[in-house]
């Protein structure tokens, strides 16, 4: 078993574990009303834009999220979030430093011992999620869990559904096919990019994600056979027949949207073993991207 695998096998657990243990971050955390971004860079970005949908979405106030290498310096802002496994990105590190002193900021990093530390003025260190794989899988979805968790949207029927996610097999059809969309509505939609960003780390696929109602203007004019369509959530009206009628196959996302990103985690993998690739070697990628000076 590669250690994404073993990695993607323990979410369950992990998410149990940081739900319950959302309660002891909660002075560090967003409170109702604040004005909050959200930052993070790759996969913490895509996770960003589902928490910042999330806390909008749930009446709790203002809510941006930001690739930490695209953050506007002139807003105004009552907290900044980082969310950063390795704690040692530097985009996050500079953003932060240049946000000392002049707004409140907290990451959320899966390793205590790494620059990270000293450069927010408020911590949240969950390193039963750390991974020793590029690809991040388990640190991602904690963390998305204990945000959720701390705005009372996470239910025990998800992680029920997690386990579903892992236990299921995967249909040949869908292994087999050779380009991968992923659709999402308001929250999912980050998580959407993210089921595309883990395809094209893990297997090299060709993955494209959208905003569900925006897949019409446009992108559904490559789909075809060789295509799977996915809808993270509920999808829209008459989209499922509209994408059967190109040949395609419709994914239709029965489980809570963050289950069905653990599927799509297992189907990274799976595409890259029918390959023979290595998931736990992806090509050009590090764990973390550190720049020099």
């Amino acid at each position: 078993m590669t250690h994404v695998e073993d990695e993607l096998n323990s979410q369950p657990e992990c998410w149990i574990r940081v739900a319950e243990e959302a309660g002891r971050h909660r002075d560090v955390l967003p409170g109702s009303g604040e004005r909050v971004a959200v930052v993070g860079c790759g996969t913490s970005y895509f996770m960003a834009q589902a928490v910042a949908a999330l806390r909008e979405g749930a009446g709790q106030g203002e809510t941006d999220a930001f690739a930490a290498s695209e953050f506007p310096r002139g807003r105004s802002y009552d907290r900044v979030i980082a969310l950063t496994r390795s704690g040692t990105t530097t985009e996050v590190l500079e953003l932060l430093g240049g946000l000392k002193g002049r707004t409140r900021t907290t990451a959320v990093t899966a390793d205590p011992r790494t620059p990270v530390m000293a450069a927010a003025d408020d911590l949240v260190v969950l390193d039963f999620a750390d991974e020793r794989s590029v690809v991040q899988t388990r640190f991602a979805t904690t963390a998305l869990t204990l945000l959720r968790a701390h705005l009372g949207l996470h239910a025990d029927t998800v992680v029920a559904d997690a386990r579903t996610a892992l236990s299921t097999p995967l249909s040949q059809r869908l292994v087999d096919c050779t380009q991968f969309t992923f659709l999402g509505r308001g929250w999912t939609v980050g998580l959407a990019n993210e089921a595309g960003l883990k395809m094209r780390e893990a297997s090299l696929s060709w993955t494209e994600a959208y905003p569900a109602m925006e897949y019409r203007h446009g992108p559904i004019s490559v789909t075809t056979e060789g295509t799977a369509t996915w809808m993270l959530g509920e999808a829209p009206e008459g989209l499922a027949e509209q994408v059967r009628a190109t040949g395609a196959l419709w994914v239709e996302g029965a489980l809570d949207p963050l289950a069905e990103l653990v599927r799509a985690q297992r189907l990274a993998v799976a595409v890259a073993a029918a390959r023979g690739l290595d998931p736990d070697r992806p090509r050009h990628l590090t764990r973390s991207v550190i720049l020099a000076p």
